[in-house]
C-alpha cells in the first residue's frame, strides 16, 4: 500500500497508528504527542485579536504554522508568568493597557517614551552603527521596562518559515509577563518598527497578531502611526524630497534611510500618510523595496551556506531568545525555581543545551 493510501486509511479510522508512527506525526504536524490521544481535537491556538488585512491568499498550511507559533509562545509566556508569581516577582506593569484608541497622539507618544526611557532619542537611534545595533538598542530598552522580546519566524527550520506578508509581529498584553514576538524573516530595519508597533499594542492592552503593509484595523493604523512618528518625526520627514518618477523616488528614499537605520517601506508609508505620496506610488515603491530585500536576503543565505560550519547555534539562539528570558531563566535555575526541562521549554531549546546556552549568555 502506498504511503498516501496508508495515511488516508488512518484518517478514515480504518487502521490504528503505532506509537512510532504517532511520534513521527507529532513531529511533522508540530503537535504534542498527547494531542493524538485526546478524545477530541485540541482547540486552536488563541491568537487574540487578528489585526491583519491580508494582501495574499490565506493558506491552511500557513494558518497552521501561525497557530503552532502562537501555541509555542503562549506556553512559554504562561510558564514565565507562573514562575514570576511563584517567586513573588509578579509586579504589574502600569503601562500595559494605559492607552485607548481615543488617546491623543501626544499621550500615545508619551506612553511609548515611558517604555523606552525619556532619555532615548530618535537621534541616538540614528547614530547606531548598523540596523542590528539600532534594533539591539530599542530591544534593550523595551526589555528593561519588563517586556520579553523574542525573534521567531518559523517552527525550527527554514521549511516552516512564515512569510512576512501574513505575519510580522505578535503581542501578549499581560501586565506581569508581556511578550512581543517579531518575525525575523523580515528585514532588520523593519524589526525595529515592528517592535515599537507591538509595544503600542501593549500600551493599548491588546493581545493579537499583526502583519502586512496594509493596516486593516483602526488599531493597526494607530500603532503604525505612533511607531512611525517616533522613528521618523514629522520635522525629519520633510527632508525627504519627492519626485513623480518612481525610480528617482526609490533612490531618494534609499539615500535617506541608509544613515538612519530605517525601513524603506516605513518611510514610504509615512510619506503616504502625510499626503506626499499617492496610494499607487506607495504600492509601487513597496513592491520595489520588497524585491530588493528578498534579493539581499537570498545573497546573505548563499554566503551563510558557504561559510565553514555556518553560524554558531548558541549565538543565533541567544539572539532570538533575548537577554530578558536568558537572565530570568538563569536566575530561576539558580534558585531551583525551574527545572532544566521547563527552562528548555521557556528558551525553546533542548534540555541538554540549556547549560551551554546560559553559559554563553553570561560570558558575552
Amino acid at each position: 500500500m502506498a504511503a498516501v493510501d496508508r495515511l488516508a486509511a488512518l484518517e478514515r479510522g480504518e487502521n490504528e497508528p503505532s506509537r512510532p508512527v504517532l511520534i513521527k506525526m507529532a513531529q511533522h504536524y508540530r503537535r504534542p504527542l498527547l494531542a493524538f490521544y485526546l478524545a477530541e481535537p485540541p482547540p486552536r491556538g488563541d491568537r487574540g485579536a487578528d489585526f491583519r488585512r491580508l494582501s495574499v491568499p490565506r493558506l491552511a498550511e500557513t494558518d497552521a504554522l501561525i497557530d503552532a507559533l502562537v501555541r509555542n509562545v503562549r506556553s512559554r509566556q504562561g510558564m514565565v508568568r507562573a514562575v514570576l508569581e511563584t517567586e513573588d516577582e509578579a509586579v504589574p506593569l502600569q503601562f500595559v493597557g494605559s492607552l485607548s484608541l481615543s488617546s491623543s497622539p501626544g499621550d500615545a507618544m508619551e506612553g511609548l517614551r515611558l517604555v523606552l526611557g525619556h532619555d532615548l532619542t530618535t537621534r541616538e537611534y540614528y547614530a547606531q552603527r548598523s540596523p542590528e545595533d539600532a534594533f539591539a538598542l530599542l530591544r534593550s530598552r523595551v526589555e528593561a521596562a519588563g517586556v520579553f522580546v523574542i525573534l521567531k519566524g518559523d517552527m525550527g527550520s527554514y521549511q516552516s518559515a512564515i512569510d512576512v506578508d501574513v505575519f510580522r509581529g505578535f503581542a501578549i498584553a499581560d501586565s506581569v509577563a508581556p511578550f512581543v514576538v517579531i518575525n525575523d524573516n523580515d528585514s532588520i530595519p523593519a524589526w525595529s518598527f515592528t517592535l515599537l508597533h507591538e509595544v503600542v499594542h501593549l500600551l493599548l492592552g491588546q493581545t493579537g497578531i499583526s502583519g502586512t503593509a496594509h493596516p486593516g484595523t483602526e488599531s493597526e493604523r494607530f500603532c503604525n502611526n505612533i511607531a512611525a512618528e517616533w522613528m521618523l518625526p514629522a520635522e525629519t520627514l520633510h527632508r525627504v524630497e519627492i519626485d513623480r518618477d518612481v525610480t528617482v523616488q526609490q533612490q531618494r528614499i534609499s539615500e535617506f534611510v541608509r544613515p538612519r537605520n530605517l525601513s524603506h517601506t516605513m518611510v514610504a508609508y509615512r510619506l503616504l500618510r502625510a499626503g506626499r505620496l499617492d496610494q499607487q506610488t506607495f504600492e509601487q515603491l513597496r513592491m520595489v523595496f520588497r524585491e530588493q530585500w528578498q534579493n539581499a536576503r537570498n545573497r546573505r543565505r548563499v554566503r551563510a551556506r558557504e561559510m565553514v560550519g555556518g553560524p554558531n547555534y548558541y549565538v543565533v539562539r541567544r539572539h532570538r531568545v533575548g537577554q530578558a528570558l536568558l537572565r530570568l531563566t538563569s536566575r530561576m535555575l539558580g534558585s531551583d525555581a525551574l527545572s532544566i526541562t521547563k527552562a528548555a521549554r521557556i528558551l525553546d531549546t533542548k534540555p541538554v543545551q540549556v547549560d551551554k546556552l546560559l553559559q554563553r549568555a553570561s560570558t558575552t
